[in-house]
């Protein structure tokens, strides 16, 4: 039996996979409502694919608030998603608990794994204390939205150790290999610091697509026209992220900028590029609202706003550092009407936001319609519908999701 402690949306997804690997898989949590939901087959998290996954292989999925079950599990891999505050700080007081709820029933002969994401130093912090056994941290990339094609196929697997010279033990590595993929051992702090890495070079590509899109869209050059070129060079290549964005949102990245300043402010080493690129993600989230100024405000009292999608990113239901949300919040004095599918309920401190029960629903009256999550749906919405039902014509579309004549379109970099 393999064991998965913390049952947040890493450890659904992980549990998943590992059961449709072929093992079999115990949950455990101290939520004992949640486990019943699970053993129920109610999912707590949306995830595409999740459902299916979790279905076809129900029979080899278990889940128990009992943590004296541990003690027949020779794999015990932590998997609960480190959740960030309003500064994007890890907050690592749940794992915590969790680890102390779960090391007194764990055997002694057992493989520990830490997957959720830790900052450098924490395992190796662990294993000098309460965990003085076989602990290996694995900090894996959990991407909302794409989360079950990433556990079901990684990359690579990046393993911490405390000798990276030794041998894994028998059953972590025979989990490790059944999903077919490189095994990338090194010591604690640089596993923990390489997945940092990994977002600290998107974080780049995302910046520097976002600065030169702009400066496109003052040029008279076309973004799209731009990014072929760029994936050709073999020192970018073809999986280069060059699609211009809103900013950094949800959680992660945000977090890991958070972490190398506070890292480098500790050790004493330079990292004012990480502010550049946090002051940069800031300048481009305001881009809709620097839209509405120029296009809208001046020109229409108190006008009607549509916004379609308040998620960071499609399929996920997460509103973490949303762009979408900072938008609604700066639109404090204006009607503003909204869809999501994903979002049933107004969030918090948004008096003026109303939530539509569908797109073509939030566009009624609306003297301009913002996209602001690029959801597959809203591209099958009619344009003519859509222009019928708006009062004015103005489409203010980031990511190019609507098609169609009548309306006064503005895209991201073109």
């Amino acid at each position: 039996m393999i064991a998965f402690v913390g049952l947040s949306h890493l450890g659904i997804v992980h549990a998943a996979a590992t059961a449709a690997n072929g093992w079999p898989v115990t949950g455990f949590d101290a939520d004992a409502t949640l486990c019943a939901s699970l053993n129920d087959a109610r999912l707590p998290i949306s995830e595409p694919g999740l459902q299916e996954l979790f279905s076809e292989n129900r029979e080899r999925l278990e889940f128990t608030s009992n943590f004296a079950r541990l003690a027949g599990s020779e794999l015990v891999i932590f998997s609960l998603d480190v959740a960030t505050d309003d500064q994007n700080r890890s907050d690592l007081r749940p794992l915590l608990e969790l680890i102390d709820l779960a090391v007194p029933h764990l055997n002694e002969s057992a493989t520990v794994v830490v997957l959720s994401q830790v900052p450098p130093g924490f395992a190796r912090s662990l294993h000098a204390g309460k965990l003085g056994r076989s602990l290996h941290s694995q900090v894996e990339t959990l991407i909302f939205g794409n989360a079950v094609e990433r556990a079901l196929k990684p990359e690579r697997f990046i393993v911490g150790c405390a000798d990276p010279r030794q041998a894994l033990p028998a059953p972590y590595a025979k989990w490790l290999a059944a999903f077919g993929c490189p095994v990338l051992p090194m010591r604690y702090e640089s596993a923990e610091l390489a997945k940092i890495a990994i977002n600290c070079f998107l974080v780049s590509s995302i910046s520097t697509a976002n600065t030169l899109a702009e400066l496109c869209e003052r040029t008279g050059a076309d973004w799209s026209e731009i990014a072929p070129a760029l994936r050709l060079d073999r020192r970018i290549g073809p999986h280069a992220c060059l699609t211009p964005g809103l900013g950094i949102a949800g959680g992660n990245l945000e977090r890991d900028l958070v972490t190398v300043r506070s890292l480098a402010a500790e050790h004493g080493t330079e990292a004012s590029v990480v502010s550049a690129w946090q002051l940069s993600s800031r300048h481009r989230r305001d881009w809709a609202l620097r839209k509405l100024q120029d296009l809208l405000f001046s020109k229409v009292a108190n006008p009607r706003l549509a916004i379609w999608g308040l998620t960071y990113k499609p399929d996920t239901a997460s509103l973490k550092n949303s762009p979408s949300l900072a938008l609604i919040e700066a639109l404090a004095q204006f009607s503003v009407t909204a869809y999501d599918p994903m979002v049933q309920s107004p969030p918090a401190g948004l008096p003026h936001l109303t939530l539509a029960a569908s797109a073509l629903e939030a566009c009624r009256e609306a003297d301009a319609l913002i996209v602001m999550t690029p959801w597959r749906q809203f591209s099958s919405v009619d344009p003519r519908a859509v222009r019928q039902a708006m009062h004015g014509n103005l489409l203010i579309d980031p990511f190019g999701v609507v098609e169609g004549d009548g309306f006064s379109h503005h895209q991201l970099g073109s």
